[in-house]
């Protein structure tokens, strides 16, 4: 399986830098492939958000039995998992592929970073959901803007280093 991540990786990679020429001048390599493949797996949650919320969940409370969650929370429980899998794949065999840290001890780290944007993204949308009325996708949009300049800080400095 590692051997096919990896393939998949190089491809996706080789895809990247044939598109990076032009940015050259304005951002080093590996941040506009994190930049992609964050932007991608940004674009994947947005949609995943958008159609579990609006299909699955709308207006759904659901009881876990001691605790109630709202559409747009529950929506977060469920797609949070997926989205943190596939960017966990990407940034290891795309965009921070000269770390030599086991990948075990990257997956932890990155969990832990992914735990600190779980609890931004909790926060941000009792903020702007339930605090300030927003709309849920649009709300979950602006806070992700937010987690992806931490996770890209927290990726480099600690999870892939």
């Amino acid at each position: 399986m590692r051997n096919l991540l990896t393939k998949i990786g190089l491809l996706i990679m080789a895809v990247i830098d044939f598109t990076y020429p032009p940015f050259r001048k304005f951002v080093p390599l590996q941040i506009y492939r994190y930049g992609i493949c964050g932007g991608a797996n940004v674009l994947f949650d947005w949609a995943l958000y958008f159609f579990v919320y609006n299909f699955f969940m709308k207006d759904r409370l659901v009881d876990i039995g001691f605790l109630t969650l709202s559409p747009h929370i529950a929506t977060l429980v469920i797609i949070f998992p997926v989205s943190t899998f596939s960017g966990f794949l990407l940034q290891k065999y795309v965009t921070f592929t000269a770390s030599d840290l086991r990948g075990r001890t990257q997956l932890i780290r990155y969990l832990m970073i992914v735990a600190a944007n779980l609890l931004i993204n909790y926060a941000g949308l009792k903020l702007f959901v339930d605090g300030l009325n927003f709309y849920p996708t649009p709300s979950k949009m602006i806070i992700t803007v937010i987690t992806m300049i931490c996770s890209y800080i927290g990726q480099k400095k600690y999870t892939f280093q």
